[in-house]
């Protein structure tokens, strides 16, 4: 499986920050810092919740609902295409953010919001969109790999994660302990933007695909 943010660079991801960002009313460049992060700030929560053996299976029983098979991203052209964001998208995603970033999700949206230049509303939508669009992804792969256990899952979002791992989770453990001052989300930022790129991972990641 290719690291998630090899899906912004594929005609997939380039339908996806097309449609986003007319969407949304914002800039592609923007849209397209904004789902970088997003993405791999989801799965990385997701990797840190299927650490334990019943937020594996809690994760494994929700891939195995018809709605995460994966046809999201066949229909991704349909659902971004013009008439407004499906409205069922939009509440499937307010759930799966809810679910991953135990109810953080402000203090995501506001690291990404600040990452990428986009208001705060606009983060929160894109991250709504993506969170359905991770949950197909993984789907499609659980059923192409057969993966039905805690090692199983642990290892595709590894994978998916592209190998940001540590510093990933350390991001995603920061977001999801901030205390709202702020001052937590600045830092966020700053690694999004790629500050640490010497260190590789996600900021690394971030700079190489988007930056100048």
């Amino acid at each position: 499986m290719a690291g998630i943010l090899d899906l912004l660079n594929s005609d997939l991801g380039k339908t996806l920050i097309s449609g986003a960002s007319k969407q949304f009313g914002q800039d592609e460049g923007k849209t397209a810092n904004a789902l970088g992060a997003a993405l791999p700030l989801i799965l990385g929560a997701m990797k840190n919740n299927a650490s334990s053996p019943e937020g594996a299976a809690g994760l494994l029983s929700a891939l195995g609902n018809e709605k995460h098979s994966g046809g999201i991203m066949d229909n991704l052209g349909s659902i971004l295409g013009g008439g407004g964001v499906d409205e069922d998208v939009l509440q499937d995603g307010a759930g799966i953010l809810g679910h991953v970033f135990g109810g953080r999700e402000q203090n995501v949206a506001q690291a990404v919001s600040k990452s990428s230049g986009i208001d705060l509303g606009s983060a929160m939508n894109i991250l709504k969109v993506a969170g359905p669009l991770v949950m197909g992804a993984l789907g499609k792969e659980t059923r192409q790999q057969g993966v039905a256990d805690q090692n199983g899952i642990g290892d595709l979002l590894g994978g998916m994660l592209g190998g940001a791992s540590n510093e990933q989770q350390s991001l995603v453990s920061k977001l999801l302990d901030a205390d709202g001052d702020g001052s937590m989300i600045d830092d966020v930022a700053g690694m999004l933007l790629g500050g640490n790129k010497k260190q590789g991972g996600l900021g690394g990641l971030l700079g190489g695909l988007f930056g100048k």
